[in-house]
């Protein structure tokens, strides 16, 4: 009797053992923080993502995971600004062929400012990408690459006609085998009459039909209505039916869009798509964000995401082990030899200098746009709720601190100057002065403290634990204006002035407020 008494209570542990691993589930979004436009691989049991890194360098970062969920940056595309390029790095497609790894991405070419598409490849891509230059120039704009294999043969898919006086296209065009030149003439998949965007496609073949999956609506900003469409075809060159309960993903239940993504498989066959969404409330101010869905084809022949047509905040989890870790905080104390892969900085407008030396951050740089701003080094925020800190110790005739940056003309700027504490702000170019007093310490503590994605207050420190407000500020003041076409405000530090006077930094750190 007590033996079976035994084997009951195994055979219920069991049972809840397994219940438990069925009903784990993970939050969305998988990766926190402004990644617009995610591309998304695996290779073996490994998942690559890389997404827009759009005015902000490094050059389209770079993110692994085993299991979806949890997500790792292990490097950018390009550390380094190819020098035929100029700006708007957006929409990198990732592809693994021949061995080697893809990126095929969108930049602006810096001889005439044309969006264009070119390609890099990696044996590694935690090492950066190897630039092999134009691949797709089409008019006045090829944006949004997407490849895929089909009996043998690749092809690439792009958005053409987007800034001409014509409806939008996908067209789509044969790769060479080594994936960096086009054969034979471009060919038309899609073009959408009903609508004055549509871009970000991606493709797969299922059950004899070809599925297009693409965006439609307005991409950014706080009216995002971004939307997932889908067509098929028994022929990949068409013609192409749209589906019937378009959109199949779309805003809401605390989702204001979503949009513009790619599909990836798990090796035992099940498909998941990894699109960008805004999140509404104070949550819109982590800008795009990954977010993942499951999408089977259902017996209709269409496809349907596992949340509906509006996505979840929390979905089962795709492997049953998996357990979402949280959103962690991040700190630099400059001990080592490179910056940190978390680092972005504002190379659009900066020629941004940022050096190592004695377990301290020397940060200068030069304008090269004629802007009062020399160098930002910033963060993705990854939560509505923070703070950031740093300690300045070093005084001299540049500007030097904390910032929560916008663009160049648009942001705030609190730090040291001379024998002063200031905080001022820049809105659409023009400059004032917030507050400013003197200096209360020649090695001063400084911390901003954001709620709600943008309200912010400033402190200030002799020792880095006694901490007393600014004076002349007010609590929580309103910085949502800070928030810029396809992106938002970034905090970090500043530098303004001769970069033969640059800011020394000891550390900086992001504390996360996780008790929302």
């Amino acid at each position: 009797m007590r033996k079976q008494i035994c084997l009951l209570i195994c055979f219920v542990a069991l049972c809840c053992h397994v219940g438990a691993q069925k009903s784990a589930s993970f939050s969305n979004p998988v990766i926190k923080g402004d990644l617009a436009d995610p591309s998304v691989i695996r290779v073996g049991n490994t998942y690559y993502l890389s997404a827009t890194s759009s005015e902000w360098a490094p050059f389209y970062p770079v993110y692994s995971s085993d299991d979806l969920v949890n997500w790792k940056q292990i490097g950018h595309v390009f550390p380094k600004l190819p020098e035929w390029l100029s700006s708007s790095f957006w929409a990198p497609e990732l592809y693994y062929h021949n061995n080697q790894f893809y990126a095929y991405y969108t930049a602006r070419r810096k001889s005439d400012g044309v969006s264009v598409i070119g390609v890099a490849t990696s044996k590694d891509p935690a090492s950066g990408f190897e630039d092999h230059g134009l691949i797709i120039e089409h008019g006045k704009e090829a944006i949004d690459a997407f490849v895929f294999e089909d009996n043998g043969q690749l092809y690439i898919s792009w958005k053409a006609y987007g800034l001409d006086n014509r409806p939008i296209e996908l067209l789509c065009s044969k790769l060479s085998n080594d994936g960096l030149r086009l054969e034979g003439d471009p060919f038309m998949l899609l073009r959408d009459d009903d609508h004055t965007m549509m871009e970000g496609q991606s493709i797969f073949k299922k059950d004899g039909y070809y599925y297009l999956l693409y965006a439609v609506n307005g991409c950014c900003g706080p009216k995002s209505d971004y939307a997932v469409y889908a067509a098929r075809s028994k022929d990949l060159m068409g013609p192409y039916e749209k589906c019937p309960a378009n959109p199949i993903l779309a805003g809401g239940d605390g989702f204001l869009s979503c949009g513009h993504g790619t599909m990836t498989t798990t090796p035992d066959g099940r498909m998941f798509y990894i699109c960008h969404a805004y999140l509404s409330g104070a949550e819109f101010y982590g800008g795009r964000q990954p977010i993942l869905e499951e999408m089977k084809v259902g017996a209709d022949g269409w496809i349907h995401f596992s949340s509906g047509n509006v996505p979840a905040k929390k979905l089962t989890v795709p492997f049953p082990q998996t357990v979402q870790l949280p959103v962690s905080d991040f700190e630099d104390t400059f001990d080592g030899d490179k910056l940190a892969n978390e680092w972005t900085w504002n190379y659009a407008i900066s020629d941004v200098k940022a050096e190592m030396k004695n377990g301290n951050l020397l940060l200068s740089g030069k304008s090269t746009d004629g802007s009062s701003v020399s160098s930002a080094l910033c963060v993705r925020p990854v939560s509505p709720d923070y703070s950031i800190e740093t300690q300045v110790i070093n005084q001299n005739q540049s500007f030097k601190g904390l910032t929560f940056y916008g663009d160049d003309k648009n942001l705030i700027a609190y730090g040291c100057k001379e024998n002063k504490l200031v905080l001022k702000q820049i809105k659409d170019g023009a400059e004032s002065t917030v507050s400013e007093i003197t200096l209360p310490a020649a090695k001063l503590f400084l911390k901003m403290k954001v709620t709600e994605g943008c309200l912010v207050t400033f402190f200030w420190s002799k020792d880095g634990v006694t901490w007393k407000s600014l004076p002349g500020t007010s609590n929580s003041a309103d910085y949502s204006y800070l928030v810029r076409w396809d992106r938002v405000a970034r905090p970090g530090l500043i530098h303004s002035g001769d970069s033969k006077d640059p800011a020394e930094f000891s550390y900086f750190k992001m504390n996360v407020d996780n008790s929302k």
